[in-house]
Order: structure tokens, then sequence, then C-alpha cells
């Protein structure tokens, strides 16, 4: 099957409505059985300024955004000056009239009244759905086929609301055929081999389902972009599985509640963003001293401080490892898919609970933020594990004597964990330094023993984890290893087959546990490479100084950086390779 695509943007200001003219548009596309990726660059502000929504349709699988466009609706004027560069020279661009005042697109134009177009029998007609009936019409969509995602939005609201929206349909696809009828179906649909209809999920939903199905139960955070869909998702269907989402005055008390929840018994977890994680640095430290397990999703965003709120950017990755004081032993892991978001937070809560300790889920705000078609979920890979936890069956102890919560000659380093009230299971917990059941000890010898024990029991991780890498590697050796971690793997995977198609040698590998660091897998692809280029969203290239600080001695690596606060495009990195080869 030859791969067919095609790139559709709508631009406006916030508040009118794009999301949900891209999210019942992509939602069509997918009940249609198309591969669909969609991604909103948006302004930090409730209300006002420029935003814009963009899908990449095609006929197998996509999971970043292109960087053309083929048809651009413009539902203000900046969306002429920042999004109209990116139509084809046989593009359409959809725009009000009055906006072409001395313009001259070079493209095929629709120019209309939006004011003209949304006066109908009285009503005020939502300028988003009469675009989405235009974009039906140019792609020669049926509007009975989005009729059912309509209602679906806009049923709830009342008979009244939903007649206004059938009608701004409408109203679009016949304003095309009417108007511009040799536009009618002006772009073809990318052809499918037996279409089957298809999930439509963001990365933040994906996570919070991983999270639920892990059995998860308690959810504390505060709202920050690009996190809060997490809460949201949380909100919605924690209470059906007996879980609870519980918004908090601030990220600190966020993450202490999950602290005592987890120390209680159950599953728990915050998410946040880079801000967030700083302020709870201090707390994943007392679940590191107290050895309870916690589950934190890091959403990056633009930093430092209030940075970029809704810009891409992975700065993190150094405060996620080293920010807490004190030697700790975290573990780091950070998908690189929608599906991998998924798999991954399920993993991290058995992890939290293996090795007790805290657990950070890596992601970004393309992969958080980015929604894109799914074909499903395998379940039945999945499997609960809860670690050294007992709840009963304990010997007998007598009083004063405690439980050895943090037991020196435990297997593995990693003692047995019990829940409060667990016959003959007392111990104490504290952020202070302990000895084996607790108690404050700044005895030296002990403080040197149980620090290597929190140290020490991660080190399996390594061994243990599956897919430290994400690897698409066919070659032994390779002309050029590419490096990433996060959301840059989809376009990074494009520009690989690219230069392959070229007759290139050319690797991919995803470094997807973070800490501990996976050495041994990573040094074989190092070592076998005569160029290496590590591709990240920050201006200091900390990914690449993770690898120099854990790989010794380390091949000399090309840093590709971009901190702009936009994703990687194709042509751009493609572009960039070829300047290190």
């Amino acid at each position: 099957m030859k791969k067919q695509e095609l790139s559709w943007k709508a631009g406006g200001q916030q508040g009118e409505g794009l999301e949900s003219l891209g999210e019942i548009f992509a939602a069509a596309l997918c009940s249609l059985g198309y591969d669909v990726y969609g991604y909103r660059q948006f302004s930090s502000r409730i209300k006002g300024g420029h935003t814009s929504y963009k899908l990449r349709i095609a006929n197998h699988p996509v999971a970043t955004i292109a960087s053309s466009c083929n048809l651009l609706i413009a539902m203000d004027p900046d969306t002429l000056e920042v999004d109209a560069p990116e139509l084809t020279a046989e593009g359409i661009l959809v725009t009000d009239a009055a906006w072409l005042e001395g313009k001259k697109p070079k493209v095929r134009t629709v120019a209309l009244s939006w004011n003209e177009l949304s006066k109908a029998d009285g009503k005020t007609l939502p300028k988003n759905i009469l675009a989405l009936g235009i974009t039906a019409a140019l792609l020669g969509i049926d509007t009975v086929k989005l009729l059912p995602l309509l209602e679906k939005q806009y049923g709830r609201k009342g008979a009244e609301v939903m007649e206004t929206n059938r009608l701004a349909l409408e109203t679009g696809y016949e304003y095309i055929k009417n108007n511009y009828h040799d536009l009618l179906a002006a772009f073809t649909m990318p052809e499918l081999e037996n279409p089957q209809p298809k999930l439509f999920m963001l990365g933040n939903e994906a996570v919070a389902l991983g999270a639920l199905t892990s059995g998860a139960k308690f959810m504390s955070a505060y709202p920050i972009t690009p996190s809060s869909e997490i809460m949201e998702y949380m909100v919605k269907y924690a209470p059906a599985e007996g879980g609870v989402m519980l918004q908090t005055e601030d990220e600190i008390s966020a993450c202490t509640m999950a602290i005592g929840a987890a120390y209680a018994g159950a599953r728990a977890f915050t998410a946040t963003a880079g801000p967030g994680l700083s302020l709870m640095a201090e707390a994943i430290g007392l679940a590191e001293m107290t050895e309870t397990p916690l589950v934190v999703i890091d959403t990056q965003r633009g930093g430092p401080s209030t940075g970029l709120p809704t810009k891409h950017e992975q700065s993190d990755l150094m405060a996620a490892i080293y920010n807490t004081h004190g030697d700790t032993a975290k573990i780091v892991i950070s998908p690189s898919s929608i599906e991998e978001s998924f798999y991954d937070t399920f993993e991290a809560f058995n992890l939290a609970e293996e090795y007790q300790c805290p657990v950070i889920v890596l992601s970004d705000l393309q992969l958080s933020l980015g929604k894109q078609s799914v074909t499903s979920l395998d379940y039945g890979k999945l499997q609960v594990r809860r670690g050294k936890l007992v709840k009963d069956g304990l010997p007998e102890i007598k009083s004063p004597e405690y439980f050895k919560r943090y037991d020196l000659e435990a297997e593995g380093s990693i003692s047995m964990r019990v829940l409060p009230g667990t016959p003959n299971g007392i111990s104490l917990g504290t952020g202070l330094e302990h000895d084996e059941v607790g108690r404050p000890s700044e005895n030296r010898a002990m403080r040197t023993a149980q620090s290597d024990k929190r140290l020490r029991k991660v080190r399996s991780v390594v061994d243990t984890f599956e897919s430290p890498l994400y690897e698409d590697a066919p070659y032994p050796q390779s002309d050029l290893l590419i490096i990433g971690m996060a959301g840059t793997r989809a376009v990074i995977s494009e520009v690989a087959e690219e230069l392959r198609e070229k007759g290139l040698r050319v690797n991919h590998v995803q470094i997807r546990l973070l800490s501990p660091f996976p050495v041994c897998a990573l040094n074989h692809y190092l070592q076998e490479a005569k160029k290496i280029v590590v591709v990240e969203h920050n201006a200091t290239a900390q990914l690449a100084r993770l690898i120099k600080m854990n790989v010794p001695p380390c091949p000399e690596l090309y840093s590709i950086l971009k901190y702009n606060g936009d994703i990687f495009y194709k042509e751009e990195l493609l572009a960039k390779c070829k300047e290190v080869l």
C-alpha cells in the first residue's frame, strides 16, 4: 500500500472552539479507520491569544505533525501571518475576505465573511462548526457521518443547541457547494485497506488509564499545564473504580498526600510539570527515606520558573534524577509513544511497590497533549506486582521490640513492607535517618549501611526492566546513530527511514529507562556507530550529558538541540542530521 496523507489546520482565537472543531473532526476520521495525529498550539491564557489545531491524516500510523499544510481554516487574521506560510503550493486557504485587503494569496482561496455566514434564521451559528462543514465539503466527507459526533459533543446541552450546531454544519457545507463548486471534494482522502475504527487518545489520557488499570485508588494533584488532563480523567473515571482524585492547595500537599496514601497501602500518585516537580523535591526525598512507594508523573514544559507553560521542552531530565537533596535512589522512566505512556505508567506502580521507592514517569508536552489514533491496548500482558507487601502472618514480637521494616539483611536490599495496623508489624516511619526498625539514628555505621541499602536495591532495575531502550536498529554497525527520549521518537523514526532510503545505515534508539541508566544496552550501539547525534529539546544537552556521565569512555556525541517552545519537524531534523554526516 502506498503511503498517503494530508495535513489540515485551523487557527483562531482561544475561546472560539478550535479544540472542539479539531476533536470532532479527528474523532470522525478515526471512526472511519484513518490514522490521525492531532497537535494543538495555544497561548498561556484562558481566553484570547492565537491558537491552532493541526491534524495529520494518513493511511499509515503517524505520531507527529507535518511541517506543511494542505488545508488551512483561518478564523482570525493572525492565522494569515502565523500559519499560512505552511500551505503547500496546491493547498487551499479558507479566510475572511476582509483580512485579505492588500494581500494576494498564492494558493487557492475561499474568501468569505464569517459574520454573514454565521447569521441564519435569526440565529448566530458557531464559527467552529461552520468551519467543520466547510472542511467536510472540501474533503468530500458526508455531513451525515459527522452528526453523531455533534450529538455526542452538544446533545446534552439540549435540542436547541444541537439544532444550531447541525444548521452550522450544513450551512458551511452548502456554502462551498453553492459558491466554490469546483473545490467540492478538492482533496482526496488517503485510500484505506480494511478500515477499522480507532481510538483517539491524548497522551495524558493514556497515562491516567494506565494508572487506573494498575489499581491506583488515590491521586492528589494541583492543576498545572500540561498535566491537568490526567486530573480531569481521574475525576471522571476514578470513582467508578473505587478511587478518588483530590485537588490540593499546592504541589507540596499533593506529593505528601500521595505518600500518606501509599504508606497506608493504596496505590497512589501525583502528576505535575517542572515547577511542581521543583516544589515536590523534599517530599520525594521523604518517600525515599521511608522507602514508601510513590509515582510522580512529570509532563515537561518550557522553563525555568513559569517559563513557557504551554510550550514544548525536555529540560527536567536532570531535575527528575538529581533534584532531591541527598543521595536518593529513584527510578526514572520515559515513555516515547502514546501506547508506552499507558504501559509504562502501569509498570511504574509495580516498580514503586517492588523497589519501595519513588518512580518518576518523565513525559513532555508533545507526548502529553499530542492526540493520536490508537488501534488497541493489550490488557492481557499486564500483571500487578505488589512486591514484598505483608498483610498478616508475621512472627510475634515482644515489647519493646519493633518489626525490622528496614532490615539490612533483606534479600536484594528490599525489606518486607507492612501496612499500619498489621499485627506484629509495628515500626516507625520518619524522614530522619534511622535504624532497622525506624528509630531515628545518627550512628555512623548505621547511616552508611542504610544509605547503601537504599542505593543498592534499585541497581537491578536495569536487568529487570523490559525494554530500557526503544530500538529501531537493523544494522550491526551504523553510519549514524540517532538517540532521543520521550516525544522525539516519531520524528526521529521518519528521519531515519528517509536516510535509509538514501542508502545510509541509520540506527535509532530512544532511552526509556533514565535512572538507573542502561549502560550496557546503550554502549553496544555507541561503540558500533561512526557518527552519533543526540536529539533533545533543551539548551544544555542534558541527555547527552547523562550519557557521558554514565558511559566511560564515551564516543563523540553531536547534539541537535531545539528550545524555542516548538517541536522538531522532519525536514529540519533531516537537514541537521545531514550536516553531521
